[in-house]
């Protein structure tokens, strides 16, 4: 016996639904055919949208409207429900939009409205006459898409280090090395993309300096490259580990796909494994070689995971958590040494390991450009447009370091939304629209099947607020300096992740 298809969800829009439901409840889901569709009522206007994120297929009826837009609950992608454009990243393309014709007391929803026309920049728009990417992750390629949206029609050429085309970078640490993502999942786009939008993309090419005078960079081969505008999004650098033994073969960073690929290589002939460092990367590591049923051991010199980030409450819980799942913490040590067999401590303890993967930290790339004179301080500087030192040269991205207006401190998050983010809105100021950049900061982390958002930016704080139950998996932390919110972390409670996200934008700082 067959079992029967599942239909889609809701009731059947194009039989309508009564304006005093929708009213009531603000949004629901129903159905146009085999489509899934998001009815929203704000203000008297009725909108149909795709019941989806563009994203990781997030259900926006979960979400948050606000004004005209709605947010998704799981990576705070954002969408204009007039037209389906994605507003904020980390969505890259438009939910579909259906008409809405008014039946009596009925709302009903037959057909789909054709997507707005491409944009063209005015013909009397002053805009560089050709741009240049350095860097092809998450800051780069939002940039080099934003560009063909706002209608720019000039040579944009990406230069990248890397070997791959634009990927899902979180996905490296998280689905794809426990093997519940294929790697065909990984490109941002097609490879057809770059084609047809004009982006010429330079795969293994390294920048070794810049002349921001004559505008023009210079590659490690030895070649040349004008631009007229120039962003750089070379993103960040792993810390590497200086004990002996730590340049050997077996030893294993996590920043590229070709890394992700050399792990999964090593871990199918391991048995255990040795994960350096207790941070984001480090845990989400950690979990995925569990899954993939390793034995896993973390050594970190903290005395709990994470709790310079998230506090000791929830630091213990993400303890909590790996050690249900079988992995074991060296928490206050490092490693001394390591031999073609084991790992060393500091302590005395030694550790067996087949695979060896370090997380200790990145450092932002700025060799080239603090020698071509551009302000560097822990990061490259910019100022609220994402312009830096030098007129006509932006940066996004890991390196960026910017004046942000929630908290009135110069800051540099190292984190993949805000990396697009950053992207789309130097890509505006490129050609000349003098966007400020102030989105909020958010991040998300996966262990297992626990999910941790966060919102905000307190690399300090005075106290820190729980709602709820942690080992429940339902809370919401908010941390606090001098009184006011600088950040929420939550577990369980999408919405109230992104309503600590209109809080925060709500707040600039004023000296």
């Amino acid at each position: 016996m067959t079992e029967k298809r599942k239909g889609p969800a809701g009731p059947d829009l194009t039989k309508g639904v009564r304006v005093t439901e929708l009213r009531d409840k603000g949004a629901l889901v129903g159905h146009v055919g085999d489509d899934e569709v998001l009815l929203v009522h704000r203000e008297g206007a009725v909108f149909a949208v795709g019941a989806h994120c563009t994203h990781y297929h997030g259900p926006l009826v979960d979400g948050l409207v606000i004004g005209e837009t709605v947010r998704c609950p799981w990576h705070h992608a954002c969408f204009d429900l007039r037209t389906g454009e994605p507003l904020r990243p980390p969505a890259l393309d438009p939910i579909a939009c259906w008409r809405v014709d008014r039946d009596g007391d009925r709302v009903v929803v037959t057909t789909k409205a054709p997507a707005p026309p491409p944009r063209h920049m005015a013909a009397d728009a002053k805009h560089p006459e050709s741009i240049v990417i350095v860097g092809a992750g998450a800051a780069g390629f939002a940039a080099a898409d934003m560009l063909r949206r706002e209608g720019y029609d000039g040579p944009v050429t990406m230069v990248s280090a890397d070997a791959d085309a634009p990927y899902d970078r979180p996905n490296l640490s998280k689905d794809l090395l426990a093997g519940t993502a294929r790697e065909d999942w990984m490109p941002l786009r097609r490879a057809d993309y770059y084609a047809t939008r004009q982006v010429t993309l330079s795969l293994n090419t390294r920048v070794t300096a810049l002349d921001t005078t004559a505008r023009q960079l210079t590659f490690e081969n030895g070649t040349t490259q004008p631009y007229g505008s120039l962003l750089l999004a070379v993103g960040a650098d792993p810390v590497k580990l200086t004990v002996p033994g730590a340049d050997g073969r077996r030893i294993h960073y996590l920043r590229s796909f070709a890394d992700s690929r050399a792990i999964i290589q090593a871990a199918s002939a391991a048995k255990r494994a040795v994960v350096i460092g207790a941070s984001f990367i480090g845990l989400e590591v950690a979990a995925s070689l569990r899954t993939r049923g390793l034995e896993v051991h973390v050594v970190a010199p903290d005395a709990r995971p994470m709790e310079k980030i998230l506090g000791a409450d929830l630091g213990d819980f993400v303890r909590t958590i790996h050690e249900r799942h079988g992995v074991v913490f060296h928490l206050g040590e490092t490693v001394a040494s390591i031999d073609d067999r084991s790992v060393a401590l500091t302590g005395g303890a030694s550790l067996d390991a087949d695979l060896i993967a370090v997380g200790i930290g990145v450092r932002p790339v700025v060799g080239f450009i603090e020698k071509a004179g551009i302000a560097v301080d822990r990061g490259v500087n910019v100022d609220e447009y994402l312009e830096t030192s030098a007129a006509g040269v932006f940066a996004a991205g890991d390196i960026a370091r910017w004046p942000d207006p929630h908290t009135g401190e110069r800051i540099r998050v190292e984190h993949w939304v805000v990396a697009e983010r950053q992207g789309q809105t130097a890509a505006r100021n490129i050609l000349g629209m003098r966007e400020r950049f102030e989105a909020v900061p958010f991040f998300w982390s996966q262990h297992y099947d626990v999910t941790i958002n966060y919102v905000g930016h307190a690399d300090k704080w005075d106290t820190i607020e729980l709602d709820g139950d942690i080992e429940k998996q339902d809370c919401a932390l908010t941390y606090r300096r001098e009184g006011r919110a600088l950040a929420v972390a939550t577990v369980g409670r999408d919405l109230a992740s992104l309503q600590g996200e209109v809080e925060l934008e709500r707040w600039t700082y004023r000296p």
